[in-house]
């Protein structure tokens, strides 16, 4: 008698309550994050593109990516490629460093956060499904300016998160479709604090609270051109969405004796006042057996159209179309070699034209990376560590320069938990 593919209940146990504990913590410090930017303080900050660690060292891309081994937020419908035997968890933290310049002015910055948590899981053949925490959006920003008579001070803090489920499934050979459905929570803060040569000082705050839904859509097509050629098309798309949730903006008298609230000026339901627009996302990807993969993306979102409410005493907010292109390719020199061989090696671009206007400014960044996906001896988890440079201004003046460095960190978990015990 023989006892093959051996599975241990204690130690099965032992890692679910492993990640839970993460997943816990992960929720815990899920608003903290590396921003550090003026440009944060507009609309709702700085959006998140839900790449992986892995992804963003391929310059951010990932709409025609699907791998059974890695999961994949930026398309739904990737979840359906994965082994119907293999359970995933990845999570990914950055550790970021900022310098930046305006005129003769010199500043650096550093940060660190938590950036992602996900799991995916089989639900038979060809259906998979995912869950996941991750940003939308963070605000982090502290710089000073001078007025007649007096300094103001700006600072903002924040994050919108989201709580992510997922589900894709394959119709036909080649074909697969996928749908994500998130609650959307979060708070952002944005102070503005001004006080006068003769002593007094008041507090302008304006306080976003969100609760609210999103869904967005996913489509792949996977065909070979030739043996070992194979080309995947991919499509995504985000519906248009009113904002929910509730704004504040609230004055402080900071020189009376106990500071409390000294008027209200604008509080009202985000309703018919905020909103997102629809995202287009397309990318197509060429991979050579299991050797080199190599994938182009591009990002449309028309900002323009978007709802973003006024606060009194807040400047109004307008916004531009979105456009970001980007590149990335991987090259794993033999998957079943020694040690080096089996890296996997990963180079990225990308270029993106913001959401965000400073007056008639748009804001762009642009930026490389390069890093390498780690294989454990012994096991399929992956760790992935990659080093990104981006740069940061507006246009056509460029007010604030900022260029960043980023390292990311990645660990990908890829466990054959569902493999059943078989007695011969």
């Amino acid at each position: 008698m023989k006892l093959t593919n051996k599975t241990n209940p204690f130690k099965t146990l032992c890692r679910i309550a492993l990640l839970a504990i993460v997943a816990t913590n992960a929720i815990a410090v899920s608003a903290q994050n590396g921003v550090m930017s003026p440009y944060s303080r507009f609309g709702y900050g700085f959006l998140s593109d839900n790449a992986t660690a892995a992804q963003r060292t391929l310059g951010g891309t990932g709409y025609a990516m699907n791998s059974g081994r890695q999961i994949n937020i930026m398309n739904p419908a990737s979840y359906a490629a994965m082994d119907s035997l293999t359970f995933l968890f990845d999570m990914g933290m950055d550790l970021t460093a900022v310098w930046s310049s305006q005129g003769t002015q010199r500043e650096s910055n550093f940060g660190s956060g938590l950036d992602y948590i996900t799991m995916q899981v089989p639900l038979g053949r060809y259906m998979g499904a995912s869950l996941g925490l991750l940003p939308f959006s963070s605000v982090g920003y502290s710089f000073g300016s001078t007025i007649d008579n007096g300094s103001l001070s700006h600072s903002g803090s924040g994050s919108i998160n989201e709580l992510n489920l997922g589900i894709a499934g394959r119709p036909f050979r080649g074909f697969t479709i996928g749908a994500n459905i998130a609650y959307v929570f979060g708070s952002i803060v944005n102070d503005v604090y001004a006080a006068s040569e003769y002593g007094t000082s008041t507090l302008f705050e304006r306080s976003m609270s969100v609760r609210d839904y999103r869904l967005d859509f996913g489509a792949q097509y996977s065909f070979n051109i030739k043996r070992d050629h194979r080309v995947t098309l991919g499509l995504v798309y985000a519906p248009q969405k009113d904002m929910h949730g509730k704004v504040y903006g609230i004055y402080y008298d900071m020189t009376a004796d106990n500071v409390v609230p000294d008027t209200v000026p604008g509080s009202h339901s985000m309703a018919g006042h905020y909103s997102t627009p629809e995202k287009w996302g397309a990318g197509i990807n060429y991979q050579f057996e299991n050797k080199l993969m190599v994938e182009a993306d591009f990002t449309y979102e028309p900002w323009s159209k978007a709802k973003f409410g006024v606060i009194e005493d807040f400047e109004r907010t307008t916004f531009a179309n979105r456009y970001r292109f980007g590149v990335g390719a991987q090259l794993t020199p033999d998957w079943r070699g020694n040690y080096v061989k089996r890296i996997q090696y990963r180079f990225g671009a990308f270029y993106n034209r913001d959401y965000v206007m400073v007056g008639s400014n748009n804001i762009r960044d642009f930026g490389v990376s390069l890093g390498a996906g780690l294989p454990v001896p012994g096991f399929k988890t992956v760790i992935s560590i990659g080093l990104e440079y981006r740069h940061r201004q507006a246009y056509p003046v460029a007010l604030v320069k900022e260029d960043y460095l980023n390292i990311t960190i990645g660990v990908n978990f890829n466990e054959m938990w569902f493999r059943k015990n078989r007695l011969y």
